[in-house]
């Protein structure tokens, strides 16, 4: 049984929109690592030592 072309594109429009959090996902991963980035510069600068 072949399917026409027309319901491969509606199944992948449909199976794309149900794909979920992935964006959001992405956008947490890069916040957190970014926010451990600064946390580590913050903390590491107060080791610094001016002689």
């Amino acid at each position: 049984m072949e399917h026409p072309p027309e319901s491969w594109l509606a199944e992948a429009a449909s199976a794309a929109q149900q794909q979920g959090a992935g964006n959001l996902l992405r956008v947490v991963l890069i916040v957190m690592v970014v926010g451990c980035v600064l946390t580590a510069w913050f903390l590491l600068r107060g080791y610094k030592r001016d002689d």
